[in-house]
C-alpha cells in the first residue's frame, strides 16, 4: 500500500509555471501563471488590467528571454507605449528589438455582422503571423469587451469565446486575456471565468477618501495559490503585490548586539544593548522623548558606520535636525556623508498600500541596517485595525529577511490601559520599552521602563529619564513606601537622604570622641593603679628584703650564741675533769 501510495506521489509531476516577473505576485501564484495556458484578469475601469499585462510581457522579454505580443482593441501603439513608459518600460525599445509586437485592432460594434457564419478565423491568422514573427511565447488579448462588443447572440458568443480559449492553448503560448468586471458576476458574459485555467480579480476602490487596489486569485486549475485579498500598487517601476501570507518565520538571526546610544539604557539591555536584525518598539504619549530615543539611536549607528534610513510621518528632516540641536545632536553631518537619510512624508499624502510600498522602494536603493519608523502609528490609523498590522508585519518580515534592526516609535493616548493600545503591534516585536509621564509636585517628568526584551537579561526597574542640554541620561527613580518620586521630588528626597546620613556620620564622630575620651581616662586611670601597683610592689620587695636580711643576721647570731654557749660547756666540762693542781687523787697536797 505504502509503495503504491509512493509510487502515485513521485509520478505526479508540478504544473508547469511561466513567471510573470511582478513583484509579489509569482510569491502568490507559487511560481507564476500556468504555462501555455490562458490566464483571465478581469476588473472594472483604471484597476491596472492593461498595465498588469504589459508588465508581463515586459518583464518576460527582459528577464526570461521570452518574446510576447500584445493585441489591444481599445489603445493604439502609440497610446500604449507613452501609457507604459509611465512604469518605466520602454515598449518602443523592445519592438524595435523584435522581443515585443504590437498590433492594434480596430473593432466597430457597428460593422460586426451576426450571422451563422460569424468567426474569428481573421483574427487567428492576424495573431499567429505575429506569434511567428518573433517566436512569441508570450501573449496579451486586451480587452475581450472590445472585440466581442456587437455580438448580442449569446450562442455565438460562447462558442467563439470558447474557440479562442482552445486557439491559445493549442498554439503553446502562456496568454492573459483582460476582460471588464460584470455588473453580478467576475465579467460581463459570465462565461471567460470558466474557461480559463487560471482567474485573477483586481478591484480598485475608495475607503475614507483614500484609493487602494488589491488583487485575488480567484482560480488556478492545477496548483496551490494564495486565496487571500492581496494590495497592490502601480509605481514608477511597475507593480507590485504586497502578500502577507506568504512570508515565512525563517529568517536569519544574530547574536551581535548593537548599541543605544544610551549607556545607561544599554546596562538595563544587559550591558550590550539590542540584537541586530530585530525590532524595538517605544511607546509613550506626546513629549515623553521618543523621537529623541530614535534620534541617539540612529546616531549610535552612523558612528559605527552604518547607514540609517529615519521615515517620519510628523515632522520635516530639517526640523528634526534643527530639534536634536537642543540636546547636543549633530545629525546634518551625517546626512552629507550619506549615512543618514531622512525619509519625510504626511500620512495622508497615499494610502496605506502605497507608503508601505515607499518604504521597500527606499530601503532596496539605500540598504540600511537600521531603519526607524516615528511614528508607526501614523500610519496604522489609515487603515483598519488588522490592515494595520498587517502593513506592520509585512514590513518587519521584509527588515529581518536583510538582518536589518527596526525600530518603531508608537504615540498612545493618554489614560489607555497600556495592554489595550499596544498589544496588538507589540506581540510582533522583540524588544519594548515603555516612556511615560509621572505628574506632581506641580511638575511633569519622565520615566522609562523595559517590558520586554526577547532572548536577553533586562532590568525590571523603572529608571528616570532626564532631557537636557548635553543629551540624554538615564538615572535611578526613587522607590520607597510613598512610591516612585521623579523630578524635584526625587532631588528632595535625595537630599533628606543625604542629610540623615550626615547626621549620622556626626552622631557617629560625636561617639567614637566619647568612646575615645573615656578610653583616654580609663588609661590614666590604669596608668595610675599601675604607677601604685609597682609603688607598693617595689616596697614589698624592700620589706623583703629587709625581712630576709633581719632573718639571717638572725640566724647568725642565733648560730653564733650557738656555738658560743657549746664552747662554754665543754670549757667547763674539761675543768670538771681535771684534778686540782697539788692534790693527788684524795685530795692530799
Amino acid at each position: 500500500m505504502k509503495s503504491n501510495r509512493s509510487k502515485r506521489s513521485s509520478s505526479r509531476a508540478p504544473l508547469p509555471k511561466c513567471p510573470t516577473g511582478i513583484q509579489g505576485l509569482d510569491e502568490i501564484t507559487g511560481g507564476g501563471l500556468p504555462r501555455n495556458r490562458p490566464t483571465l484578469v478581469c476588473g472594472g475601469a483604471g484597476c491596472g488590467k492593461t498595465l498588469l499585462a504589459a508588465e508581463f510581457l515586459v518583464r518576460g522579454a527582459g528577464f526570461f528571454n521570452e518574446p510576447g505580443v500584445l493585441m489591444a482593441f481599445e489603445e493604439t501603439e502609440a497610446e500604449l507605449e507613452a501609457n507604459v513608459a509611465s512604469l518605466g518600460f520602454d515598449l518602443a525599445g523592445l519592438v524595435r528589438r523584435k522581443k515585443i509586437v504590437l498590433d492594434y485592432v480596430h473593432i466597430e460594434p457597428g460593422e460586426i455582422q451576426e450571422t451563422g457564419d460569424y468567426d474569428l478565423e481573421g483574427l487567428f491568422v492576424r495573431l499567429n503571423h505575429a506569434i511567428d514573427s518573433i517566436g512569441a511565447k508570450r501573449v496579451v488579448l486586451d480587452t475581450l469587451e472590445a472585440l466581442f462588443s456587437g455580438l448580442r447572440n449569446e450562442a455565438i458568443l460562447r462558442a467563439e469565446l470558447r474557440r479562442l480559449f482552445r486557439w491559445l492553448k493549442n498554439k503553446g503560448v502562456t496568454a492573459i486575456i483582460t476582460a471588464e468586471r460584470g455588473r453580478d458576476g467576475l465579467t460581463r458574459h459570465g462565461l471567460e471565468e470558466y474557461v480559463s485555467d487560471c482567474v485573477i480579480l483586481l478591484d480598485h476602490r475608495v475607503n475614507d477618501q483614500i484609493a487602494t487596489r488589491h488583487l485575488r486569485v480567484v482560480k488556478y486549475r492545477g496548483a496551490l495559490h494564495g486565496t487571500n485579498e492581496f494590495p497592490f500598487l502601480i509605481g514608477d517601476e511597475g507593480l507590485s503585490v504586497l502578500p502577507i501570507t506568504s512570508l515565512g518565520l525563517n529568517h536569519k538571526v544574530s547574536n551581535e548586539r548593537v548599541a543605544t546610544g544610551i549607556p545607561r539604557l544599554d546596562a538595563m539591555l544587559g550591558g550590550r544593548g539590542f540584537f541586530r536584525g530585530s525590532s524595538i518598539l517605544v511607546t509613550g504619549t506626546a513629549g515623553t522623548g521618543k523621537t529623541i530615543i530614535s534620534a541617539n539611536f540612529a546616531q549610535a549607528a552612523v558612528r559605527r558606520g552604518e547607514r540609517v534610513l529615519f521615515f517620519s510621518f510628523e515632522e520635516s528632516s530639517n526640523q528634526i535636525i534643527r530639534n536634536m540641536h537642543s540636546i547636543g545632536l549633530r545629525l546634518e553631518p551625517y546626512v552629507k556623508k550619506g549615512l543618514l537619510r531622512i525619509h519625510a512624508a504626511r500620512p495622508s499624502l497615499y494610502g496605506l498600500e502605497m507608503h508601505l510600498a515607499t518604504m521597500f522602494k527606499e530601503i532596496a536603493a539605500f540598504r540600511p541596517h537600521v531603519v526607524i519608523v516615528d511614528p508607526i502609528t501614523s500610519l496604522m490609523d489609515l487603515g483598519t485595525a488588522s490592515e494595520g498590522k498587517g502593513m506592520v508585519t509585512r514590513l518587519i518580515d521584509y527588515l529581518k529577511e536583510g538582518q536589518v534592526t527596526s525600530f518603531f516609535t508608537s504615540l498612545t493616548q493618554g489614560g489607555h490601559v497600556l495592554q489595550q493600545s499596544e498589544a496588538g503591534m507589540s506581540s510582533l516585536m522583540d524588544s519594548w520599552l515603555l516612556l511615560q509621564d509621572f505628574e506632581g509636585n506641580g511638575e511633569r517628568n519622565r520615566v522609562l521602563y523595559v517590558l520586554k526584551a526577547r532572548g536577553m537579561k533586562h532590568s525590571n526597574q523603572i529608571r528616570e529619564f532626564l532631557i537636557s542640554d548635553h543629551g540624554i541620561d538615564v538615572v535611578d527613580a526613587y522607590i520607597g513606601a510613598s512610591g516612585v518620586l521623579t523630578g524635584s521630588a526625587r532631588a528632595a528626597q535625595g537630599a533628606l537622604e543625604k542629610a540623615a546620613v550626615l547626621a549620622n556620620q556626626q552622631e557617629a564622630a560625636r561617639l567614637k570622641r566619647e568612646v575615645e575620651r573615656k578610653r583616654t581616662a580609663i588609661e590614666r586611670q590604669i596608668s595610675g593603679l599601675r604607677s601604685d601597683y609597682e609603688s607598693e610592689a617595689v616596697e614589698l620587695r624592700r620589706i623583703a628584703e629587709q625581712v630576709g636580711i633581719s632573718t639571717r643576721l638572725l640566724t647568725n647570731e642565733q648560730a653564733a650564741s650557738g656555738r658560743l654557749r657549746q664552747a662554754d660547756a665543754k670549757a667547763a666540762a674539761n675543768r670538771r675533769s681535771r684534778p686540782r693542781n697539788g692534790m693527788n687523787g684524795n685530795g692530799h697536797a
